[in-house]
């Protein structure tokens, strides 16, 4: 379960870690009531007590294992960062790709489709809305997940320089980001001349990089 942590984000939102079934889906209860509420409230506006009525728990329950909203907000978030590289690892297994260059593509497509399809996701991303150091108290949000995607792609395409490919990912996905945001802006489901647009420029870069 992803509220604990990702190997290498700093933060610990749990005040407690459930142990049991029935405290384990009470923790997933309020975390998928919280991806319900902050796409229809926004992160202002939600609060520990809509958050306990739309889980069906006791507002009791909540502070048992969260200190605050924030604290269930970065659960969330890393519960999304789990599920995101999960669904790459599982991608890249299934395609059998060999570039790396077209692993950071599929990775772009994970995020678009995450936008689309997962609760919560298209409102907080991953955690910038909240806090640049959601995900980790040293590191801003993007410089984690630029590290999650650096240690996939080492391991599954043997890179050598993995600082420089640290770096030129820090690149590709600070401009993907803000790329795709404009694109859902534009359009609920993402402007698809955007987006294309992004992904054209970013496989462009990353092929002469390493």
């Amino acid at each position: 379960m992803a509220t604990q942590t990702v190997a290498g984000a700093g933060t610990k939102p749990l005040r407690r870690v459930p142990v049991q079934g029935r405290s384990v889906a009470r923790v997933g209860r309020m975390l998928d009531a919280c991806a319900e509420l902050v796409d229809e409230v926004g992160y202002d506006g939600l609060t520990t007590t809509l958050l306990a009525e739309r889980a069906g728990v006791a507002i009791g329950s909540v502070y048992q294992f969260f200190p605050d909203k924030r604290a269930i907000v970065q659960a969330l978030t890393l519960r999304s960062l789990e599920r995101y590289l999960e669904r790459l690892g599982a991608r890249l297994a299934d395609e059998g790709i060999t570039n790396w260059w077209d692993a950071v593509d599929a990775a772009i497509d994970e995020y678009i489709d995450m936008h689309r399809t997962v609760p919560g996701f298209r409102t907080l991303h991953f955690g910038d809305v909240v806090d640049i150091h959601l995900l980790d108290d040293e590191r801003d949000n993007n410089d984690v997940i630029v590290g999650q995607l650096s240690d996939l792609l080492v391991a599954r395409f043997s890179i050598v320089d993995a600082e420089r490919l640290q770096f030129v990912l820090a690149i590709a996905v600070e401009a993907a980001d803000g790329l795709i945001k404009l694109a859902f802006r534009r359009s609920p489901e993402g402007d698809a001349l955007v987006l294309g647009e992004a992904k054209a420029l970013i496989r462009e870069y990353l092929h002469h990089r390493l």
